[in-house]
């Protein structure tokens, strides 16, 4: 019999596989379907509130954000979003977060999300920093849509149980 210990390393080996071709798979996907991904995903996360709203922007003339998400019904507190669906190789660069600070600056905004399914280079992240920019990469993308459950399936569920020796005193 396996332990505790074996048993879970193989779910996590197997769930690592599974973030693998998750990624994989949005990387050959079309953008807008990435844009809707990245809203649907922060949505689950809790970010659009009890009666918010979450809008993905058109394709085309969106001013360089990709989503709005209202966490409240008069949209008094706002989350921007910026998606970008590139292969690994393409790492975003500073002129990519300064594009989408400007976009925010433009309406007005105070926060921000840009998610990648790359990875981000030095001066991207620390520019971001300095413009209270969030940063998602795609191994963390694929990591919040394998706990927020966004675009899996649980598979399979069990529960280990041992006895609760509080009860029986």
């Amino acid at each position: 019999m396996q332990s505790r210990e074996q048993i879970r390393s193989q779910i996590i080996d197997y769930n690592n596989r599974i973030a693998t071709e998750l990624l994989e798979r949005i990387r050959g996907a079309e953008p807008v379907f990435f844009e809707h991904l990245v809203a649907d995903l922060l949505t689950k996360m809790g970010y659009q509130g009890q009666d918010g709203s979450t809008i993905v922007t058109p394709p085309s003339n969106d001013g360089g954000i990709d989503g709005i998400i209202n966490q409240d019904p008069l949209g008094t507190s706002t989350v921007y979003l910026q998606a970008k669906r590139y292969q690994a190789s393409n790492i975003v660069q500073r002129p990519a977060i300064d594009t989408f600070f400007g976009a925010l600056s433009r309406v007005h905004a105070d926060r921000g999300v840009f998610i990648t399914t790359s990875s981000f280079s030095k001066s991207a992240k620390e520019t971001a920093k300095g413009f209270s920019i969030v940063l998602i990469d795609g191994v963390q993308l694929s990591d919040l849509m394998l706990r927020y459950h966004v675009g899996v399936q649980i598979r399979y569920h069990d529960e280990l149980l041992k006895i609760d020796e509080d009860y029986f005193e």
